[in-house]
């Protein structure tokens, strides 16, 4: 989001769920700056929230009114494929790495572990595979919300659930929106993705063909406990010295599970700042007493470093946006922020 503000012509209207965000989370979205950005809590979770901006996209009469007053839409997360593009190399630079290093020489298959919920950042990693990098597993990691996993091992994607709070609340969805784009590629086929997304969206579940399920062979999915999210934090910071966020510590637990001894990538898609208490509690850090403050700090002497500078302007800078909507209100809010 700063990448955007304050660029002419530009508007940010930056919707969180507030049921799935850690306290430091919501302190960096509600300081955030710039004359242009407007940030605006909304009550529900990530999928409630990302449904119904997909409503406004499709909304006719909206698109209309957009038009009028020479303004397009666009989304900033990996409903957007311009998300994904950037995020393709990731995997081509740490291939470089590899071979700069001498742990693999050209040609070398390695695998990569991508935490994941909305199937973007895993899908661009696919799509580095199709141009060619040699990656023989393509590894999707979940938490207790295991959506994905399961529909890989039966070819049944059902949303039909108990939505878990978890510790990596990133991943905490049950519509993942990228598969719709992989079942696109699989089947090549626009029709029968329709009939997919429409049988989810009526009955809160599809099936695929064995055909598609045998051409996603180069996926492995799991998924990890809660349990096991804190035991894996403590265990490598034990071990290494190195402290896990929860969705890296989900992506780890993954990895090890499917270990054919080639060189592994783990994507680390968050930062552990974002979760100080989840990861202290790891450590066995007693926090009856903690605030936000003394836990972050607490973080950074683990972490042998003191806190980035934004870490420290979400925790010290005020408050610059107080909004708070039911999602029905999305939509009026659009209108009201860009003055329609």
């Amino acid at each position: 989001m700063d990448g955007f503000s304050n660029v002419p012509g530009t508007r940010i209207i930056f919707f969180y769920p507030k049921d799935g965000v850690s306290e430091f989370q919501e302190r960096q979205m509600l300081t955030q700056s710039g004359h242009n950005v407007s940030v605006i809590a909304v009550e529900g979770n990530f999928d409630e929230a990302q449904n119904e901006v997909k409503n406004l996209f499709v909304d006719e009469k909206l698109k209309k009114e957009l038009t009028e007053n020479n303004l397009i839409f666009s989304s900033a997360n990996s409903i957007n494929i311009g998300r994904l593009i950037p995020q393709i190399v990731y995997y081509i630079h740490t291939y470089g790495k590899l071979l700069n290093d001498k742990r693999i020489q050209a040609g070398d298959f390695m695998n990569v572990t991508i935490p994941t919920g909305n199937f973007g950042n895993i899908l661009a990693a696919y799509y580095a595979q199709q141009m060619g990098l040699p990656i023989k597993k393509l590894i999707v990691a979940s938490n207790e919300n295991n959506v994905l996993s399961d529909f890989f091992h039966s070819g049944i994607y059902n949303r039909k659930r108990e939505f878990i709070r978890t510790h990596s609340p990133s991943m905490d969805i049950l519509v993942s929106s990228n598969l719709e784009r992989l079942l696109y590629h699989l089947s090549n086929n626009t029709d029968t993705v329709k009939n997919y997304m429409t049988a989810l969206s009526n009955d809160g579940f599809y099936e695929v063909t064995a055909e598609i399920i045998a051409k996603a062979k180069d996926f492995y999915a799991d998924f990890a406990s809660e349990i096991d999210v804190l035991q894996e934090i403590k265990r490598v910071f034990d071990e290494t010295g190195y402290l896990l966020d929860p969705h890296t510590a989900v992506a780890s637990i993954v990895a090890e599970k499917h270990n054919d001894h080639l060189p592994m990538i783990i994507a680390a898609t968050a930062s552990l700042y974002k979760f100080p208490k989840t990861v202290l509690t790891a450590l066995d850090v007693d926090l009856k007493s903690s605030t936000l403050e003394s836990a972050l700090l607490h973080l950074a002497k683990l972490n042998k470093q003191t806190l980035p500078l934004s870490v420290e302007k979400a925790l010290y800078d005020d408050f610059l946006h107080h909004t708070s909507i039911p999602i029905s209100k999305m939509k009026q809010a659009v209108l009201e922020k860009l003055n329609l």
